[in-house]
């Protein structure tokens, strides 16, 4: 009966594929995957020495890992047990279970247990292997085309070796196929096969990886071409193409290559680019996606990443989905193509994400009532004024009239911010002065500056969570520049949670509550000239356990040795001295060398430093009607900035640089142009051409033009034209920042 099954065995392996007859037997005869198999690799040498714990492969359809296996198999002392999740239940765990505990004790053999298709098991049949994994009573060794971290029990994921097999190149299949080819036993060795190398190259390119498929096709060419009268049996091209016609894609409508497509998809879309996103579609649609799961993301994508940047995005795909339902398949393909390109290729904003902002503050927010004037005026309007004081915009110029609209305690709360793309673009500056103005008229409404809506009686008016961020936030991007700076510079610095650090000209504390969060166990000292903010860094500080307060010195820089002589600390050297926009004024050696003074030998100095000479210039602000004005209005705003006389504007980096170094110290400086917009407001004009007692003190800008050659009717026109064209207007504000790292040369 054994010789009988033994026969039968043999005829079985004689008729299997050819696929299957040249499988790999040792890791000499084994193709591909160098990356974990090959010389001096931790799996070939655990194979070599048949020391193995458990394993699992995961990879595409024919890289090999069952391939591995069985070269691990015939390597192997242990009993080797092979299941097909596909088939085999618990039932058959057992069995392999009790097989395994038996050899153990009967012969002190181990057992490793081959489970392919292991994602293929429920969590139930998964969890019955895990104890016999711990307990050493098996070694698993499973395969998956799925990735395992998401579809195979975790705990047997953390007990297991996870490699990742990469589809084969073509050397490799080429050299499958020349295997093939010469092995007499398992292959075509005996037989005359003359393939020809273009028909090679067509087999190895449409099998895409797959060695299964090279093989599969090479033995449809061999076995159905008949020898000529010479017993050769020729495989050309056009044999080779009737083989093999159509290119193996690795897709899986439910498995990770799905996922990864359409994830490949949807960024190529988002990231504007129409080949990538042509590309990864068509990949889709030839491995048989669904059109309405690719019509389904896109149209998610048009609210989520194109949104108000063009409203006409979600038309036109949910258009196109429209006239794929009526027309369907092969035609339905130029709508999927219309819809992709009009969505790699339109403006994009993602600031319909606020409304998830708003989502999370209704649901960290405690209950807010409807404003009075807001509410149902039907029911309710006799009794409890409902709906009295509303505005009815339409009866307004513009169809808009400034009201409150959010609850009381969200008034200033900003959610949607317009970007400036596309559409968007258009109306950012007039959601941004109907902001304004609604602020303005909630100011003005009321007692105490915030009023309350009207017909509603309290007792105390609720608190305004929302205003500082509102005075913030309407603006600019001017708070995220400077936390940007902010960060750049404590980068630089590296300042150590012992270091001593002194921030120089603190005013609004921007670098000195960064400076306190970083050294904890050192101490922070914050010297400002302006009084008012000392006071306020004070009253900052006071909120703060004493031995962590940052000390506040009020006083100019050549005045640091009497404040800290008040304090006993004239002898004090930092670790760090931290600044910014410190040379605003005066002599840049005398500055540098106070600075020098205070710093320890292997301290740093860390400053941010606007260069005045390379600010916005307003003339290139504003288009002029008037070429010749124009140009005697630049050239007597540039003379301003060129003034060797004026210590604010008479220096640039270059000249930064040499000053530090001739006080001794080594230098590193970057300088970066930062970007802003800016509000220009009446009070900015103001400034610039003063006419009352206001700005008179100062010198302006007005007259600096004058010095520069404008006539007063020509600085008159100038007047007029900034009035009209930047007044209340949003505008790109360019200023270049010096980042400074020195220490001293030793």
């Amino acid at each position: 009966m054994d010789l009988f099954r033994h026969g039968r065995q043999s005829q079985i392996e004689q008729e299997s594929p050819l696929a299957h007859r040249m499988r790999p037997r040792t890791l000499d005869e084994y193709v591909g995957q160098e990356h974990i198999v090959g010389p001096g690799r931790l799996l070939r040498r655990a194979i070599q020495a048949d020391q193995l714990s458990s394993l699992i492969f995961y990879g595409p359809p024919g890289t090999g890992k069952t391939t591995l296996a069985m070269v691990i198999a015939n390597s192997t002392k242990s009993h080797f047990i092979t299941i097909n999740a596909v088939l085999a239940g618990v039932k058959e765990i057992r069995e392999a279970i009790a097989d395994a505990l038996e050899r153990r004790d009967l012969y002190g053999q181990r057992t490793t247990l081959f489970v392919d298709e292991v994602h293929r098991w429920n969590k139930a049949q998964q969890d019955a292997l895990l104890p016999h994994v711990e307990k050493g009573t098996i070694i698993l060794i499973g395969a998956t085309t799925e990735n395992p971290y998401f579809e195979v029990n975790k705990a047997l994921v953390s007990r297991s070796r996870i490699f990742q097999l990469r589809p084969l190149t073509q050397d490799d299949l080429r050299q499958v196929a020349q295997q093939a080819l010469a092995d007499a036993e398992r292959g075509y060795g005996k037989l005359n096969v003359d393939i020809q190398p273009d028909a090679l190259d067509h087999l190895v390119d449409v099998a895409n990886g797959d060695a299964r498929g090279v093989l599969n096709a090479l033995e449809l060419a061999v076995e159905t071409t008949l020898p000529d009268e010479n017993g050769r049996i020729v495989i050309d091209l056009a044999v080779a193409e009737e083989s093999i016609q159509q290119r193996a894609v690795l897709y899986d409508k439910e498995g990770d290559v799905h996922y990864d497509t359409i994830s490949a998809f949807i960024k190529s879309l988002r990231g504007s680019d129409p080949d990538a996103a042509l590309y990864w579609m068509a990949k889709m649609v030839y491995a048989g996606e669904d059109p309405r799961f690719i019509f389904r993301r896109m149209a998610i994508l048009a609210g989520e990443d194109v949104g108000m940047a063009d409203p006409d995005a979600m038309r036109v795909v949910v258009s196109c989905w429209e006239a794929f339902e009526r027309i369907g398949m092969p035609e339905g393909r130029f709508h999927l193509a219309q819809a992709a390109l009009y969505l790699a290729t339109c403006p994009k904003s993602n600031s319909t994400m606020a409304f998830f902002d708003a989502l999370e503050t209704v649901g960290k927010e405690q209950e807010t009532d409807v404003p009075n004037h807001l509410k149902d005026g039907n029911r309710d309007k006799e009794g409890f004024g409902h709906g009295q004081g509303y505005l009815y915009p339409h009866a307004y110029r513009d169809h808009w009239v400034e009201q409150q609209y959010l609850p009381d305690s969200l008034q200033g709360k900003v959610f949607y911010q317009p970007s400036d793309q596309g559409y968007e673009r258009r109306i950012r500056d007039e959601v941004a002065r109907r902001r304004e103005a609604q602020l303005a008229a909630m100011v003005e409404s009321g007692a105490g500056g915030w009023g309350l809506a009207a017909g509603e009686i309290f007792t105390t008016s609720p608190e305004n969570k929302g205003k500082e961020a509102w005075l913030q936030r309407t603006i600019s991007q001017a708070g995220r520049n400077l936390a940007a700076q902010r960060d750049k510079l404590f980068e630089m610095a590296g300042i150590q949670r012992h270091h001593l650090v002194l921030d120089v000209n603190a005013g609004t504390g921007l670098l000195t509550w960064e400076a306190v969060r970083r050294a904890p166990e050192g101490g922070v000292w914050a010297l400002t000239a302006d009084v008012q903010a000392g006071e306020a860094l004070r009253q900052q500080a006071s909120k703060l356990v004493e031995v962590e307060r940052p000390f506040i010195l009020i006083g100019e820089l050549n005045e640091l040795e009497t404040l800290l002589s008040l304090r006993s600390e004239a002898d004090l050297k930092f670790d760090r001295i931290i600044g910014r926009n410190l040379f605003t004024i005066g002599d840049l050696r005398l500055t540098i060398g106070e600075l020098t003074r205070w710093l320890a030998l292997d301290g740093r100095l860390a400053l941010l430093q606007t260069i005045p000479r390379h600010t916005q210039r307003l003339y290139e602000l504003v288009e002029w009607p008037d070429g010749s004005l124009r140009q005697k209005a630049a050239a007597a705003e540039e003379a301003i900035y060129h003034d060797e006389s004026d210590p604010l504007v008479n220096w640039n980096e270059n000249d930064l640089a040499a000053a530090l170094q001739s006080a001794g110290l080594d230098v590193q400086m970057t300088v970066e142009t930062q970007t802003e917009q800016r509000r220009i407001t009446a009070d900015h004009l103001a400034r610039w051409f003063p006419n009352d007692e206001t700005y008179q003190a100062k010198v302006s800008y007005a007259q600096r033009l004058l010095e520069g050659g404008l006539s007063d009717g020509e600085l008159e026109q100038v007047n007029n034209l900034y009035g009209r064209r930047l007044q209340d207007q949003i505008v790109t504000w360019h200023n270049s920042t010096a980042y400074v790292l020195a220490a001293p040369t030793h």
